[in-house]
């Protein structure tokens, strides 16, 4: 009987780890630090999500010395999150990026200008100082000038102020207006006594200046694979079911971000903002490229010229379409 019982031992530990070697590796790139922005991703793997989809996925953190393209180009990660501007940039460099899936379907990016400047219109901008993130993030705001015809260079129109993540700049005075994403920095300003009473708000989206933001990226070598496409089917469907619970429990995904931040940087009230704000971001429910949303922001970066040709092979629907 002991020895019954020494071969089940062993074959109940084989099985499983035979189970646990059935499970893909996938390390999926943040563009950000660990917060409610990729909410979907840290709950589908909090929740089980991704393992029932044999699934064994880490998440790395990014930070402000973290660029996503140069991780996944060194081999550091399988998946990214990241900002089509800055991705087709990268396509064009050597870096062969393929949106395989776009969780936000609108931008989350905005430029807040305090009333006391007097600034009310795109008309006031020229002779002032604007700020902006740069590393991929500048990309929608050089889109925007652009196209209002302003000049951005040494002596220009505008003086560019490369600006802290955080609403510093402002408080500060050393600019006239800066940016803010929904879901982050405006909640800092809202927390700081700003609003709509007293500031003067552009947003991208409604400008319809919005340029495609936290897409699902991959190289493109990766595609040829029939299993690596099948394990990004899976990863993505599975994110979809994280982000539809992040959604519809916005204070148990708040809490699960704050446990999942090493850094201990995540404050509860401001994550459950964010989620709130991000959920008006995403459509948990399809996560295709929108082709209207994707021509714009291909059309605004090559009159910028921050690629310079068509891009060919940027996206692909082969992941997307396997959910069906």
């Amino acid at each position: 009987m002991k020895k019954l019982l020494l071969g089940l031992t062993a074959s109940a530990l084989l099985l499983t780890a035979v189970a646990a070697q059935a499970q893909d590796k996938l390390t999926l790139q943040l563009k950000w630090v660990t917060q409610a922005q990729f909410a979907g991703y840290i709950v589908a793997k909090e929740k089980g999500f991704y393992s029932d989809a044999d699934l064994d996925v880490t998440i790395a953190p990014g930070g402000p010395n973290i660029a996503p393209e140069q991780v996944i180009a060194g081999g550091g990660a399988d998946i990214i999150v990241d900002w089509m501007g800055g991705a087709l940039a990268a396509r064009e460099k050597g870096v062969p990026l393929v949106n395989i899936a776009q969780p936000f379907k609108k931008s989350g990016l905005m430029m807040i200008c305090p009333t006391e400047t007097g600034i009310k219109t795109e008309a006031d901008f020229k002779g002032r100082t604007l700020g902006v993130w740069f590393f991929g993030n500048e990309y929608p705001f050089f889109a925007w000038m652009n196209k209002l015809g302003l000049s951005t260079g040494e002596g220009g129109d505008v003086t560019v102020l490369q600006q802290s993540f955080d609403i510093q700049p402002m408080i500060q005075k050393q600019a006239d207006c800066i940016s803010v994403m929904t879901y982050n920095e405006y909640g800092q300003a809202l927390d700081a006594g700003y609003g709509p009473d007293n500031l003067t708000i552009f947003n991208y989206t409604e400008m319809g200046n919005d340029l495609l933001e936290d897409g699902l990226y991959v190289m493109e070598d990766t595609l040829a694979d029939p299993a690596k496409v099948d394990a990004y089917t899976r990863f993505v469907k599975a994110s979809m079911m994280g982000w539809d619970y992040a959604l519809k429990n916005p204070e148990e995904a708040a809490q699960i971000v704050v446990d999942s931040d090493d850094t201990g940087g995540a404050e509860l009230a401001h994550q459950l903002y964010m989620v709130g704000e991000v959920s008006k971001l995403v459509d948990a429910s399809d996560p295709a490229l929108d082709m209207t949303t994707y021509e714009r922001t291909v059309q605004a970066l090559l009159d910028q010229e921050i690629i310079t040709t068509e891009p060919s092979g940027g996206y692909t629907t082969v992941v997307t379409d396997g959910l069906k």
